[in-house]
């Protein structure tokens, strides 16, 4: 992925730009999405650099996306700082329940509080995600996380071609990339480990498609890889076997060769069961 340095030139919509102006301090929590990264780009230029960033370092969080974070603020000479939230300290977090997000975010919220003091925490959420059920999002009321795209009312388009003027490249395309932890079915507990082979998996696939959009899911019984349904047809029958049994070795290698493998196209959402 590439990353150009900060731009001077492209105006941000004034409603953001207004929005990132009006605190005294600013902190963004950096996912490594492209909603945390388009807003963090965006803040660097309303507040000319006087930002600061804030990134969860965590085993539900893939290594690529750490990996970016650094590069983005390195590439910009913006202040990062590398946290542990601590919710795998959490019991009710690591039980997976419905609401597993609220105790996420409670937690990272609660630690970037901390760290913040008084000053101004926001994050990428934009407007589209209002429509999904998102209990970090209570959370995020209750330690009063700012959300500058809902406030400029953008969605999900918007911030992609918001993230193509302000010069982020090909991390404008980049797929949405739930935590971790969102594949791992409803009620199955969170362990790290697991968590490792989701990433490896992965990122063993993606290294083989790019970047479509892939998920491994952990079921009760197995594991099941998701891709994109317009991806997914154009493989042979010889190339899904090849993928299938690429997974395969992978898993075997993270102890985990006991799990039958299936491959199917993506829905969005299907580890998560909503009694």
């Amino acid at each position: 992925m590439t990353c150009a340095p900060r731009p001077q030139g492209p105006a941000l919509p004034a409603a953001l730009h207004d929005a990132l102006q009006a605190p005294d301090r600013l902190t963004i929590a950096l996912s490594g999405g492209i909603d945390s990264l388009t807003l963090s780009a965006a803040a660097a230029l309303a507040r000319d650099g006087q930002v600061s960033l804030v990134h969860a370092v965590s085993a539900a969080v893939p290594a690529a996306a750490t990996a970016r974070v650094k590069d983005f603020a390195a590439a910009r000479a913006l202040p990062l700082r590398l946290v542990d939230a601590g919710e795998f300290a959490d019991p009710r977090y690591r039980a997976n329940p419905v609401n597993r997000c609220y105790f996420c975010k409670s937690n990272l919220y609660g630690t970037l509080r901390q760290l913040a003091g008084d000053g101004a925490i926001a994050a990428g959420t934009n407007l589209d995600d209002l429509g999904d059920y998102r209990p970090g999002l209570q959370a995020a009321d209750e330690h009063a996380i700012l959300h500058p795209f809902v406030e400029a009312e953008m969605p999900k388009s918007e911030v992609r071609a918001l993230a193509r003027r302000l010069g982020l490249g090909d991390l404008a395309d980049l797929p949405a990339a739930p935590c971790l932890a969102s594949r791992i079915e409803t009620g199955l507990r969170v362990e790290p480990a697991e968590l490792a082979l989701i990433d490896a998996v992965e990122s063993a696939l993606r290294d083989r498609l790019g970047a479509v959009t892939l998920r491994c899911r952990r079921l009760p019984d197995a594991l099941a890889i998701e891709i994109d349904a317009a991806t997914l047809a154009t493989l042979t029958p010889e190339a899904q076997v090849a993928l299938t049994d690429h997974a395969r070795a992978v898993a075997a290698a993270h102890d985990a060769a006991h799990l039958p493998l299936r491959l199917r196209a993506y829905k969005r959402g299907s580890a998560f069961i909503h009694a």
